[in-house]
């Protein structure tokens, strides 16, 4: 009997141990497919934070009459330079994932990209116009949305936002010229004095005299450049230490300048048609910020 014992006891250890090494074995298991699914759901998150969509927009080429030869090569360079813009906002959308509110994508970068393109394609209907028909209607062709792959946040952007809400405003008037040279900054002053604020030249004392039949579009105009004015000041004001050392060049100043552009362009068309068409005006466009 006293030689049995150890056997005996010697047995249910290792009944015990093997046991224990299931145990540890499944234990071993189940944190590798723990650490797998850890794996995996964040690689999802790192693919989606990856993907904040692109942007999407008519092409212009198709719709184009036939283009003079004169003209060939100011709408290529053009219809390229559209290219470039829907790069550039492509990259802008990656560049500033998570930044801004709920409509961050359409005030920061779509809108200011239709602006953009409102000017680029003027560019391309008034080259076509110079030896043959001008082109009409291409405008509508400007706005772009945002194409999310992945149905993130960011939802797709209504095209007309940026024209409607200028439309809107264009009707209620936003004070006199001189307004527009001083930027309607006293209106903002209290808000974004710590900021700064935008400096416009002026555009109506540059004007020739304008036909009565195009007065009403020309101060509707004029009146929308003191709008774009009041909006950049606020935006300056809403976007305080956001961005680098240039956000506010790039991010403010050069839509603006964009906008100007597109709209100081519609005052010398409607001049245009009636009289002789101010040239030059474009120089009025820039801006600067007073702080």
């Amino acid at each position: 009997m006293s030689r049995a014992l150890p056997k005996y006891r010697k047995r249910r250890t290792v009944i015990i141990g093997g046991a224990a090494a299931v145990v540890l074995s499944g234990a071993v298991i189940a944190g590798s497919a723990l650490a797998g699914e850890t794996d995996r759901s964040g690689g999802e998150a790192a693919r989606t934070l990856a993907s904040p969509g692109t942007v999407k927009c008519p092409a212009v080429a198709p719709s184009l009459p036939a283009i003079p030869a004169s003209a060939r090569a100011e709408v290529d360079r053009n219809l390229a330079l559209l290219d470039t813009q829907i790069g550039e906002a492509d990259k802008r959308i990656a560049d500033t994932v998570g930044q801004g509110g709920p409509n961050f994508v359409q005030n920061a970068i779509l809108g200011p990209l239709e602006d953009k393109r409102i000017a680029t394609i003027n560019r391309i209907a008034t080259a076509i116009g110079r030896t043959a028909a001008k082109p009409q209607g291409l405008d509508a062709l400007a706005p772009c949305v945002l194409s999310t792959a992945g149905g993130g946040a960011a939802a797709t952007a209504a095209p007309s936002a940026t024209a409607t809400g200028e439309a809107g405003q264009d009707a209620g008037g936003n004070g006199s010229d001189a307004g527009e040279q001083t930027g309607g900054n006293a209106d903002d002053a209290s808000g974004s004095t710590a900021a700064g604020t935008v400096n416009c030249p002026a555009v109506a004392p540059s004007l020739p005299a304008i036909p009565a039949s195009a007065r009403a579009e020309v101060d509707r105009n004029l009146a929308l450049l003191d709008t774009q004015i009041g909006e950049a000041d606020k935006r300056i004001a809403d976007t305080v230490g956001q961005g680098g050392p240039n956000f506010v060049q790039n991010a403010i100043l050069g839509p603006l300048e964009d906008k100007r552009i597109a709209t100081i362009n519609r005052i010398a068309t409607a001049i245009g048609r009636t009289a002789a068409k101010p040239q030059g005006l474009d120089a009025l466009a820039p801006c600067t910020l007073n702080k």
